[in-house]
């Protein structure tokens, strides 16, 4: 076995994806036999595996044909890139803080939670964003006396509706009083990212957004979209709202979104006539989903009859009666909420890095190919 031999079993390999071979490349250096046994460096240019398992199969294969016993080929190749990862997106930077109000299940009140701690939280000097993601569900408007006012169009992008000191955004803004949505996930999901990115929001300390009931495509692309500061879950003191809270809560713990707290609604009835509370449907069941996640409940919300006839009336409670029972609840739990929010970003911040989809542009999440 002789050098020539080697460099003439070795020209007959093809470099992958060429016609040429490793020799006339220039790619084989150190050639070092001993009797029979032959080995070599290969030198290339594709940190593919595959390319240089091809050439390991073709190069042993050739030498042997000449009569090489063991053959050893080292191959040299560039490392394989590593995937660029993910980094934190915020289609909304002119925002600092972003607060996800959310529920397993409709009908809990969670819109009308939202209203007012956004107001509660502008009166303590914040200045605020209120956003109603509940694309189905569009209520807000009609909670805050604008169902009926148009958003001003400024070249491409959409002024927020102005209201008991907060800027607003709804769906129920954009469209005509009762026409139905009837979309699928995906027009979800560009709604929410355009909310975030076509309305101009102001400088804001802090944007609350009404999430659709439950733990789905809206919840994710928000996550996705920009760092969500805190997640806020309402519930009522029911087994069965329970039951969907938790699913709540757990989605914040995978979305890696700090938990600002529970809030109770129903939690009570508060008689007009005497101001006395009673205890219609339970108080303070909500305890043991609390202490589950690592939470707490940052307000118990009684009935009241001014928080319906002030949401039906555009009339919100936090505002048009500070004095009342659940407004002082809302103020306190609005407390509760800034201090988690500026924990968080004594502590670096929120960040969705970890929620970036890893697959690429055009592939499906769901794909296994």
């Amino acid at each position: 076995m002789t050098k020539d031999i080697v460099n003439s079993a070795l020209s007959k390999v093809l470099y992958p994806g060429f016609t040429k071979d490793i020799v006339t490349f220039g790619f084989v250096n150190s050639i070092e036999i001993n009797g029979a046994d032959v080995s070599f460096n290969v030198e290339i240019t594709s940190s593919a595996p595959e390319v240089a398992q091809q050439i390991i199969d073709d190069a042993t294969a050739e030498l042997k044909a000449v009569g090489a016993a063991n053959v050893t080929v080292n191959i040299k190749a560039p490392k394989m890139p590593e995937a660029p990862k993910p980094k934190s997106k915020n289609i909304a930077p002119q925002i600092k803080n972003f607060l996800m109000v959310s529920s397993g299940k409709g009908g809990v009140g969670k819109s009308t939670t939202s209203v007012n701690i956004a107001i509660a939280l502008a009166q303590q000097g914040k200045k605020v964003g209120l956003l109603d993601a509940d694309i189905y569900g569009p209520n807000i408007p009609r909670m805050l006396g604008v169902s009926d006012i148009k958003p001003e169009i400024t070249g491409n992008k959409v002024l927020p509706i102005k209201a008991y000191g907060i800027e607003m955004m709804s769906m129920g803004s954009l469209m005509e009083d009762g026409q139905s949505l009837i979309w699928r996930g995906a027009m979800i999901m560009k709604a929410i990212e355009q909310f975030l990115r076509d309305i101009l929001w102001s400088d804001l300390d802090v944007l609350v957004i009404d999430m659709p009931p439950g733990t789905g495509d809206a919840q994710l692309t928000l996550a996705q979209s920009v760092p969500v500061t805190a997640g806020l879950t309402v519930t009522t003191p029911q087994a069965v709202s329970l039951d969907d809270s938790r699913r709540s809560l757990d989605m914040f713990k995978k979305l890696n979104i700090p938990i600002a707290g529970i809030i109770e609604n129903m939690s009570g009835f508060i008689a007009p006539d005497t101001g006395v509370e009673y205890d219609i449907f339970g108080k303070g069941t909500s305890q043991p989903m609390a202490d589950e996640f690592d939470t707490k409940i940052i307000a118990e919300i009684p009935i009241e009859p001014s928080i319906r006839t002030g949401g039906d009336e555009g009339k919100p409670i936090t505002f048009v009666n500070p004095t009342s029972e659940s407004a002082k609840r809302y103020m306190a739990a609005a407390e509760s909420i800034w201090a988690t929010i500026e924990e968080v970003n004594s502590k670096g911040g929120a960040s969705n890095e970890s929620v970036q989809p890893t697959t690429p542009p055009g592939v499906s999440a769901c794909s296994t190919k």
